[in-house]
């Protein structure tokens, strides 16, 4: 080869742009979102996943369909979405407490290690809620009824194991008080017990009455802070009570979910959860709205849950 044609060949091969590495796109649902929810139509955990999916739903490209698995305190939502295929199609709404506590109480079918975590979206204060002319003006007022005559002291809960129910189970570890506790199905009936003088206080979430709180007021919440729906009532740790209490819920996705498909879940979700529309959708009916990432949301939880097995060892709350 001559001297003209060897730099010929390596002009041409200078000129001829190096193949850039492919970068993958970012992953996609080819088919409809199962949404598992482990509770009933018309409760307030398959209310919140309603309104949430129709801010996933354009976020991912797919409808976002709400599938209702009720029973065992979701367990069996939870266990169906941790025996799913892990790619992307079948998320599950968590409920806190039980979402933790299940598998404290027994032998459930699913353990934190079940699942990859997405992240947490709302929060709603655990509260205490009695007659607005009743005989109960305060905190102070229940706890010195609950020492000196709690057969006397009924108050209702929604159901074992439920936050209500571990509401009043940490009041009486930290106040040394004993309470008559009564277990309905719900807000509703709660409300009438309340009202119609059955029981003497209601635990409920600020969100399940605060649209409605004729004839009746809170007297303490279990919120880090004060909550802008019921910003007069106090929380317990201002009080000096060790106690945060709420009804809180999440999104998790079998364990073994791919990396890309986790981390655009989690984009979608965090975007969803902090859009002004969403917010308003939610604060509409008295949710509060609050992401909390993935990864920090699994280490609280996994938190939370030995807090939970301590006390299960001390006091269970099925005894």
């Amino acid at each position: 080869m001559t001297m003209l044609t060897r730099r010929t060949a390596l002009g041409a091969l200078l000129a001829t742009p190096f193949a850039a590495p492919a970068i993958a796109a970012p992953w996609r649902p080819d088919r409809p979102i199962e949404f598992v929810v482990g509770f009933a139509a018309g409760g307030g955990t398959d209310i919140v996943a309603r309104l949430f999916a129709r801010h996933l739903e354009p976020r991912l490209g797919q409808p976002v369909t709400v599938v209702n698995r009720p029973g065992a305190s979701s367990e069996i939502a939870l266990t169906y979405v941790s025996r799913s295929r892990p790619d992307g199609h079948v998320i599950g709404l968590t409920n806190m407490p039980s979402f933790v506590t299940v598998p404290v109480e027994r032998r459930a079918q699913y353990t934190l290690d079940s699942f990859a975590f997405v992240g947490n979206i709302m929060t709603d204060p655990t509260g205490l809620m009695v007659k607005a002319d009743g005989p109960i003006r305060d905190l102070a007022d229940l706890v010195r009824m609950g020492r000196e005559r709690p057969e006397e002291l009924t108050i209702s809960t929604s159901g074992i194991g439920t936050d209500d129910h571990l509401l009043m189970v940490m009041l009486e570890q930290a106040t040394g008080a004993r309470f008559t506790l009564v277990h309905f199905n719900g807000a509703p009936q709660q409300r009438t017990a309340l009202m119609g003088g059955q029981v003497a206080a209601n635990t409920v979430s600020i969100g399940e009455y605060a649209p409605a709180p004729q004839g009746m007021r809170y007297i303490a919440h279990g919120g880090a802070a004060r909550s802008r729906f019921a910003p007069e009532t106090p929380t317990f740790r201002s009080m000096g009570l060790e106690i945060e209490m709420y009804s809180e819920r999440g999104i998790v996705v079998p364990a073994g979910t791919p990396a890309g498909i986790l981390e655009r879940l989690r984009e979608a979700a965090k975007e969803a959860a902090e859009d002004p529309a969403t917010r308003a959708t939610f604060e509409a009916q008295f949710i509060e709205p609050n992401y909390e990432p993935g990864a920090t949301w699994e280490a609280r939880m996994r938190r939370v849950q030995g807090q939970y097995a301590d006390l299960w060892r001390r006091q269970p709350w099925r005894a």
